[in-house]
């Protein structure tokens, strides 16, 4: 984002679009329509960027006119006009500042967001669709597009595995807290002896790579197979005899796509996720490797437990990280997750910006 000083700085984000949409009159602009295609998200995302300040600050502006006014005459409807746009500026303006806190090479990728119900058969996986509905619907929410590249079905209920693509700006960063061990305990519809039971989900969230990230991957080290999708996918997934499943034999990543319609496009998409797989491999071993120099401990972020889900005996979601609870769990698995992505920003913030 331009910025002068720290701070908001509308007149170059104006020239930049200007520069965009001067390059996007130009005769050839189309001659590479990947890079154009590029050139055309980028300038939506900045104007979209411009008009929300732009809506914001005239909303600010708005609360500070009335509040003048109220200082010179005390009317009762410019007071309930003020008290109901209140809430709704300053939900906007946090909104706004976390936002800002979206500041990672690749926060404004998509997502690919991947859930394995840990051990535990029927309940585990029946314990990953109730994530799948979750991320479904908070996606919905936010106006983001979510593509099921890869859906396994669960033998009796639920999921073995699942892959999202979530696409929209931003996505990746907002989604990336959900990286880790999810933990919920309950009574299990599937005992009938009611008894308690505690399941596990693992979530793996990755930014979604375009072709100005190059990763060396040698065709050698891949087999690809082509298999039929099956299993309860219903809505999920298009029926199709064309799906791919690529294996990266030096390292035993899988990635598999049957979302698509042909053999070649599930190939692409199955690519560009072994791509992203790979990438987040090679972040992961350097900063690793960088925290051993410094004698830092980094958390396991696959393997630990990042959030407890209890609907039993008592109603409670906690984050472990940082410490944000409530009780509306249903609030939660039906989607509201914004609150716990809002508290992981902030403490990530903190981490950096130590007191």
């Amino acid at each position: 984002m331009p910025a002068s000083g720290g701070r908001f700085d509308l007149d170059a984000l104006n020239e930049t679009i200007a520069e965009h949409e001067h390059q996007m009159a130009q005769p050839g602009f189309w001659d590479d329509n990947q890079a154009a295609q590029g050139v055309i998200d980028e300038t939506n995302v900045l104007k979209q960027r411009r008009d929300n300040y732009l809506s914001l600050a005239n909303g600010v502006a708005e609360l500070a006119d009335l509040h003048e006014l109220l200082t010179l005459e005390d009317d009762a409807d410019l007071l309930a006009e003020l008290t109901q746009k209140l809430p709704q500026v300053q939900a906007a303006v946090e909104q706004y500042q976390l936002n800002q806190l979206l500041d990672g090479p690749y926060d404004d990728k998509n997502a690919i967001l991947e859930i394995h119900p840990g051990a535990g058969g029927t309940e585990a996986q029946d314990w990953g669709e109730m994530l799948l509905r979750m991320y479904m619907r908070w996606a919905d929410q936010h106006d983001f597009v979510v593509e099921v590249a890869n859906y396994e079905a669960g033998e009796e209920a639920g999921v073995k595995s699942v892959t999202l693509i979530v696409k929209g700006h931003n996505a990746y960063g907002f989604l990336a807290p959900e990286k880790g061990v999810h933990r919920l305990v309950r009574i299990s519809p599937f005992d009938s002896a009611n008894r308690r039971h505690t399941s596990f989900a693992s979530v793996d969230v990755m930014p979604e790579l375009d072709d100005s990230i190059e990763v060396d991957i040698n065709p050698a080290d891949l087999r690809i197979d082509t298999f039929r999708s099956s299993g309860a996918g219903g809505q999920h997934i298009n029926k199709t005899d064309s799906a791919i499943r690529i294996t990266h034999l030096p390292t035993g990543i899988v990635t598999s796509s049957q979302a698509e319609r042909s053999q070649l496009q599930n190939r692409e998409t199955a690519m560009r996720m072994l791509k992203s797989k790979l990438y987040e491999l090679e972040r992961e071993k350097q900063a690793q490797e960088r925290a051993e120099i410094a004698g830092e401990q980094l958390d396991n972020g696959w393997g630990s437990q990042i959030r407890s889900y209890v609907l039993h005996p008592y109603s409670l979601i906690k984050d472990n990280r940082t410490g944000y609870e409530t009780h509306d769990t249903q609030g939660v698995l039906d989607g509201d997750l914004d609150d716990f992505i809002n508290a992981y920003l902030k403490w990530r913030l903190s981490q950096k910006n130590p007191q």
